[in-house]
């Protein structure tokens, strides 16, 4: 057996709002393991080929394209920084403008393809916890935890607004609201790796519970899988 498949991985999986990000990094600071941001591979893919002026139906460019980039994670004392060819992308890509370019991006078979190595050079020792929308059926479809993060359209837009206003970005929240849907709606039906939860997985809502309360759930079910 490949050592790789031997590592553990834990899959957190589900739509924007539903603090995937920040449970992600915590649970792996908790566990002692590797943190891998899906979704940011696909922002620095997107702001790269905007730049590079590939589009999307570009199928032949977007693949010759993924052959010349490089992307690195770095940790930071609150954060993640995320590099691309040596450039810092870190702010960029986690504007709501990028999250929308991404999301179409993503749709791309070409694009899905392109980067799956690269999220699977992730899986290393001790282990590894892994968020996105794909992580437990497509990336990692025999991680030994997988989890499903969930919460009402109302309470994901409202927690997304708010961490907008805070890094000083404008925008309303009723069209916040219906760009989420939207996009909702693009994951969740896109032919190739859908955003759908795992037959294995277990779903957390996450409507009523805050950052702590969704960790220490998980966590709990890590060390006490029989309870």
């Amino acid at each position: 057996m490949n050592l790789a498949t031997t590592v553990p991985v834990l899959t957190l999986d589900g739509p924007s709002g539903t603090g995937k990000g920040t449970v992600g990094q915590l649970v792996a600071s908790q566990l002692g393991w590797h943190y891998l941001d899906s979704g940011a591979i696909y922002r620095v893919f997107a702001v790269m080929a905007e730049r590079a002026n590939i589009q999307p139906s570009d199928l032949i460019g977007l693949e010759t394209f993924s052959n010349t980039l490089v992307i690195k994670f770095e940790s930071r004392s609150n954060s993640i920084a995320v590099y691309c060819n040596d450039i810092d992308l870190s702010e960029i890509i986690r504007t709501e403008s990028t999250g929308d370019l991404a999301s179409l991006y993503a749709s791309v078979p070409v694009v899905r393809k392109s980067v799956l190595n690269l999220q699977k050079q992730q899986r290393r020792t001790p282990g590894l916890v892994a968020d996105g929308r794909d992580m437990g059926t497509t990336v990692f479809p025999d991680a030994k935890y997988k989890f499903f993060l969930n919460a009402s359209a109302e309470v994901r837009a409202e927690r997304r607004y708010k961490q907008l206003k805070v890094k000083g970005f404008d925008g309303s929240l009723s069209t916040l609201r219906e760009e989420m849907r939207l996009r909702d709606d693009r994951d969740a039906n896109r032919k190739t790796a859908p955003m759908v939860m795992a037959d294995d997985a277990k779903e957390i809502d996450t409507s009523d519970l805050n950052i702590e309360e969704v960790v220490n759930r998980i966590i709990n079910i890590v060390r006490n899988p029989t309870d």
